[in-house]
């Protein structure tokens, strides 16, 4: 993915979360100089991977397959003085743009439309030993209303409205054609990309990064070591 869509894209994503009254917290604004002078004071967002993540999962195809979040805050369950037990993220969804069909091992996650768009959730069962798609029915909880949706059924989030996946739950999500980009938040348990996230067709998280131009931000994989 080329430096310079991702700068687009997070400089998108600034301007639509001011658009819509979300404000973002300091880090988000820090610039690669910026981070030379950081010391070890900032080690929680470094080893949280707090900040920016722009991906295309390596497609060449961002606005069909692709994300922006925003990590805001994330415990690590490896480390022994963790005193956070859970996770917040900022997505910003555009129309048809996919996120496939995933689950978590380990995580539970609230997915919340923050007041903008209609994300879409289509949801397929994991069978806990093969990984695979099941015909099994779901149950799923939307706003703390339990709703039963067939294999391969779809759940739409209004603004302000929500649904928890459960691990080994696949969910594929989208923001409705015709409804604007969706301003999405996950609140989770603790969030670990390196380890717990099941692609149902094997994906990279991350993407090589073209440098075709410099930085306006770091991505969260990529903060220098302290000063």
């Amino acid at each position: 993915m080329k430096r310079s869509e991702i700068n687009r894209q997070i400089e998108f994503a600034k301007e639509f979360c001011e658009k819509h009254h979300f404000k973002l917290p300091p880090f988000a604004y820090w610039t690669p100089e910026q981070w030379k002078s950081k010391g070890h004071e900032v080690d929680e967002i470094r080893s949280r991977k707090l900040g920016w993540d722009v991906t295309d999962f390596n497609s060449g195809k961002f606005f069909e397959l692709g994300l922006t979040l925003f990590t805001i805050r994330n415990g690590n369950v490896k480390d022994p003085n963790n005193k956070k037990n859970y996770a917040e993220k900022l997505l910003v969804v555009h129309e048809g743009q996919v996120t496939p069909f995933h689950f978590h091992w380990i995580k539970t996650e609230d997915i919340i439309n923050r007041g903008a768009g209609v994300l879409v959730c289509e949801l397929f069962d994991g069978d806990r030993k093969t990984e695979q798609f099941t015909q099994n029915p779901i149950r799923v909880s939307v706003d703390g209303v339990e709703r039963d949706v067939k294999p391969g059924g779809i759940v739409e989030l209004q603004p302000g409205d929500s649904i928890t996946l459960t691990p080994y739950l696949y969910h594929k999500f989208y923001a409705k054609k015709g409804a604007g980009t969706a301003l999405i938040g996950e609140v989770s348990s603790v969030n670990d990309d390196a380890t717990d996230n099941r692609f149902h067709e094997p994906l990279p998280r991350y993407p090589d990064v073209e440098e075709d131009v410099a930085a306006v931000h770091l991505l969260c994989n990529q903060y220098p070591e302290a000063r």
